[in-house]
């Protein structure tokens, strides 16, 4: 008795793959470490504690540069070695004082609730003590929108144009993370481009996936070079056919009053 075989079915592909680590890791050898604000202790709630910046040095695979702080401990004979991504206009041999009590000044690490509305900020905490995850990439930051002191929550507008809110409690470092404009500047030829994902991680050249074979990719194969089926898909769809505009709300460009709107927005955040 005979059995047909399945129909032949396709490869694993590029994201499939990625998942299972192997050539696509991280690139970790030559980085200087963890980024993130010092540890919430006694000093910085109620008071404030003063760092020297002692270098600012560059990471690979990062944008932004990174500033070596050095804070001498109020509990042990001993100094402290901090790593903080740097603000715009730091500089060696700055002091910069972290805490209630500080100061409001460029490079200052201060919780949000002793920030007035309009404050500029980075480095930002989402849950207070947490070391700071939010507009930490070149030339990012954040904007405190509103106060709300009773309800002890701060509502801040993210680099993405989004509005969060969160702990008043939590700490933000004043200014806008240095090395802003990286991207205006064109990267011209493919060499610039090998030597900036050599130091992040295996994902360039990216081979678009109309020219691949219909066993390597949903959207490959067929008379001429087309998708062939739409590009958006749903988000629970099986992992070898999620590729193109996951669960994508809307496509293509922005038209009529939208597209006023949108440079409108822009321009205010210009300004």
């Amino acid at each position: 008795r005979r059995y047909a075989l399945p129909a032949a079915m396709g490869v694993g592909i590029r994201a499939q793959r990625r998942g299972a680590g192997s050539v696509f890791k991280s690139h970790t050898k030559h980085r200087k470490g963890a980024v993130s604000l010092r540890t919430l202790d006694f000093a910085e709630r109620n008071g404030y504690i003063k760092g020297v910046i002692k270098e600012i040095i560059h990471d690979p695979g990062r944008g932004a540069p990174l500033a070596k702080v050095q804070f001498r401990s109020p509990y042990s004979y001993k100094v402290e070695k901090e790593l903080f991504a740097a603000a715009e206009g730091m500089y060696t041999g700055q002091f910069i004082y972290c805490g209630k009590k500080a100061q409001l000044t460029v490079g200052n690490v201060l919780p949000l609730s002793e920030m007035p509305e309009g404050t500029v900020i980075c480095n930002v905490e989402h849950a207070a003590g947490n070391g700071g995850t939010m507009a930490r990439a070149s030339g990012d930051y954040c904007t405190i929108m509103t106060q709300d002191p009773d309800a002890g929550k701060t509502r801040i507008k993210l680099p993405s144009g989004a509005r969060k809110t969160v702990s008043n409690n939590c700490r933000a470092m004043i200014g806008i993370i240095a090395g802003g404009g990286r991207i205006d500047k064109p990267m011209l030829k493919a060499g610039t481009a090998y030597h900036k994902y050599k130091a992040k991680r295996n994902e360039w050249p990216r081979v678009r996936g109309v020219c691949m074979n219909p066993v390597e990719h949903p959207f490959g194969g067929g008379n001429h070079q087309h998708i062939g089926k739409p590009s958006t898909v749903r988000r629970d769809k099986a992992h070898g056919r999620k590729v193109g505009l996951i669960a994508a709300r809307r496509t293509g460009r922005l038209r009529g009053g939208k597209a006023t709107a949108a440079l409108a927005e822009k321009a205010k955040e210009k300004k």
